[in-house]
Parts: structure tokens; sequence; C-alpha cells
């Protein structure tokens, strides 16, 4: 099916405000579906659904599929590209305002997020999912390839952050696909990247994750800064405390956020 001639069909204008630039190949977005892991035994939820056309993929493979869009114009253009398929319900709500525990109740007791998420929400979506949804198993996101390369950042380099740490603490992240802007109609003004974020809530112990997050999030207020400085300055510590702190952990003095390892932040968050 031809999606610009559907959409000229239907009379649909792309809103900048929503982020709206569809992937119209149908190989591409079959293969990333493929390597998402999408069986026919699997719930999806997809976020941002668009013209369907990640939606039509999925529901080939997938048991069901649950897609939330926001701009109602876009029904016509769904009721079309999305007519064959009975196990694909389309709900035209923003997921923002939909409490986790009905996204869950309408998704089913296990489910995958795949998505191609606008990019002006990628990180609030991500991470409401990673904070409080308790049976998604995967997120499968196409993104910013900037934003991508960040959350499968190894500690040292100048992409690991505070998103890369959250997120890793509690997961397994690979990047399974690059797609170059011209693959989006429109096209975008940066290339993307599809992430597989595999939830594992074993993959460390942490006691505490309130204390965690907020830790990470004291770590990397001011990136410039060393460790010491953002500790003094978020927990009101002084020098010699904070420096303490990392004279345990065996960290030196002058440190950044992003030279310690998950797992450190994890023994570091213990020590607080």
């Amino acid at each position: 099916m031809n999606i610009k001639n559907v959409l000229k069909e239907k009379n649909f204008t792309f809103k900048k405000s929503l982020g709206q630039n569809f992937l119209t190949d149908e190989v591409l977005l079959g293969g990333v579906v493929e390597k998402a892991g999408v069986t026919n035994d699997v719930s999806v939820l997809e976020i941002g659904v668009g013209a369907g056309t990640l939606t039509s993929e999925i529901a080939k493979r997938a048991k069901k599929v649950l897609g939330f869009e926001v701009d109602k114009n876009l029904k016509p253009v769904l009721d079309k590209t999305l007519s064959e398929f009975s196990n694909v319900t389309i709900d035209f709500r923003d997921v923002m305002k939909v409490s986790m525990q009905e996204i869950e109740e309408l998704a089913g007791e296990e489910y995958m997020l795949v998505a191609n998420l606008p990019y002006y929400i990628t990180t609030p979506i991500i991470m409401r999912f990673i904070e409080d949804a308790k049976n998604c198993k995967a997120i499968v996101v196409t993104i910013q390839k900037e934003v991508a390369e960040r959350i499968v950042a190894k500690e040292k380099t100048s992409d690991y952050g505070s998103i890369t740490v959250s997120i890793n603490a509690v997961a397994d992240t690979e990047i399974i696909e690059y797609i170059g802007r011209e693959k989006f109609y429109p096209s975008p003004n940066v290339d993307s990247a599809v992430v597989k974020i595999t939830l594992n809530p074993d993959k460390y112990y942490i006691k505490d994750i309130v204390k965690f997050r907020n830790l990470i999030k004291n770590s990397f207020l001011m990136r410039r800064k060393t460790l010491v400085n953002n500790l003094m300055k978020g927990y009101n510590l002084s020098r010699l405390d904070a420096e303490e702190l990392l004279n345990k952990l065996k960290v030196p003095l002058n440190a950044r956020g992003e030279e310690l390892s998950v797992k450190e932040f994890i023994d570091l968050a213990e020590l607080i």
C-alpha cells in the first residue's frame, strides 16, 4: 500500500508540533519487527501509530497490538491502512495522560513496547516505562541516533550520562538498526537508530531504587564538575565527607560522573 497516496487521499496534514515523520519502507520495518523479537505469542504496545506502517508489520507477527495515537485526524488513514487486521486496537488518546495501570490492563499481562517515537517525547516515554511499568518485558524504539547512542554508551565516554546509568541498571541495551533520515516522510533533520531495551530487573541488586535514582540525578547535576562537587551540592555534604565516599569505593577524587560504572553507582548509593 502506498502510504503517501493514502495520506493525500485522506487530506492529511502533518503537524510539526507532534513530530510526525513516518517510516514507509515495509521491508525495513519488517526487519526491525523481526529483530525486536515479535512473535505470534507476544502482545505489543505501540505509541505514536502515525499512518500505521509499523503497526501493520507488527500485526502480521504479533498476538495483538494496542496502539496509542494522539492525532485523531489520522483515524481515516488508519481505517484504511489497518483494515485487514483484526488483532489491532487503536486508542486515540495521549498516552502520557493515561495511567500506567490502565495502559497495562489494556495491553495485557505481558507485552513489548515497539514504537517509532516522536523525538520530543523520547526520554519521558522510555523512563516512564522503565520506572513505572510492571508487565513490560522489552522496549524497542526508533529514536534520534544520538539519544540511542547515549542509552548504550560505556563509562568513560562522552555519550555516557544519567540516562545510560538509569536504564542499564535494570535492563540490557543494544542498537539493532540504524535508519537514515531519508527513510522518513517527511524527512527529519537527524538520523535515527532502533534501540532494544530488554528489561532485566534482577541484573543488579539495588537496595533502594529511589535513592539510587536520586544519586544518578545528583551525580550528573553539572557535567563539567567532578563527582565530589556534585555530591557536595546534591547532598549538602562537606568536601571531606564526599571524598570519603569515593575513597571507600577506591574511585579517584577528581573523577566525574561519566567515569563510574553502573555497579559503582549502585555501591555508592548504598554508602550514602
